[in-house]
């Protein structure tokens, strides 16, 4: 007489394990790394112009000769930055110009390094200044323009070298770290 093998208990098992198999399959299913966005490529133009406001107020604007976006239009690096301009109360204040400018889109910070001009727009005194340097950060949200390395300032014909400025638009504040040279006093 020959036994019969047991069919029906390998056949629970097997199916117990597919079913344990299954479930531990759709569980892990959202684990695995997202695919890159669609277009997640960087975005590059040229010859354009970008704003950045605070509220519904101008902070500045840029003329650019190439500017790229980072694939999730978070960061920007704009590159020849000519006729940028930086305003106070909604009016121009001071023009820049750069040879790059990395701007945060979401917080409209930004920071321009290499040479950087930035000149005064209608002195109420009619006196042009001009600073230059090769480090400016702009922090939006407090609108505080920081030239943390040394800086050229001109006034008129004069010059003076500042290790550092700080300018508090907010509280119309201006303060210069260690001063090299002289400016004369305007007479009245």
């Amino acid at each position: 007489m020959t036994k019969r093998f047991p069919l029906r208990p390998v056949l629970l098992a097997v199916g117990a394990l597919l079913l344990i198999w299954v479930i531990v399959e759709i569980v892990l299913a959202g684990n695995e790394p997202a695919p890159p966005p669609a277009g997640g490529q960087p975005i590059t133009t040229k010859n354009g112009k970008v704003t950045g406001n605070r509220i519904s107020t101008r902070s500045w604007t840029f003329d650019y000769q190439s500017a790229q976006m980072s694939a999730d239009g978070i960061n920007a690096s704009i590159n020849g930055v000519r006729n940028g301009v930086i305003y106070k109360n909604g009016k121009p204040y001071l023009k820049l110009a750069a040879k790059q400018v990395s701007v945060n889109t979401q917080t409209f910070d930004f920071t321009a390094i290499g040479t950087v001009h930035i000149e005064t727009i209608s002195a109420a005194d009619g006196t042009s200044r001009t600073f230059e340097t090769d480090l400016v950060q702009w922090t939006n949200a407090t609108k505080m323009l920081v030239l943390s390395h040394p800086s050229v300032i001109r006034t008129g014909d004069q010059t003076m070298r500042v290790s550092n400025i700080t300018v508090d638009f907010n509280k119309d504040e201006v303060h210069m770290g260690r001063i090299e040279g002289s400016l004369q006093a305007p007479q009245p």
